[in-house]
């Protein structure tokens, strides 16, 4: 689906794939990014349905990290 122009100029850019998984890590709520098609920088969006959220470990807790 084609990101409307409206909604792209109200949310945040990141400039990077690395930028906004930063963003996504500190965040207190399920987040993911994606690539806007108008932009073509990142945005954070909630929307989950149908998408397989990857698991970041938050800020608060670096012992969820692996290794």
């Amino acid at each position: 689906m084609r990101t409307k122009l409206s909604v792209c100029t109200r949310k945040r850019r990141y400039g990077s794939d690395k930028e906004a998984l930063e963003a996504i890590r500190v965040a207190t709520v399920t987040l993911r990014h994606y690539r806007c098609d108008r932009c073509g920088q990142f945005h954070l969006t909630s929307r989950t349905k149908g998408k397989r959220i990857p698991r970041i470990a938050p800020a608060s807790e670096p012992s969820a990290w692996p290794g």
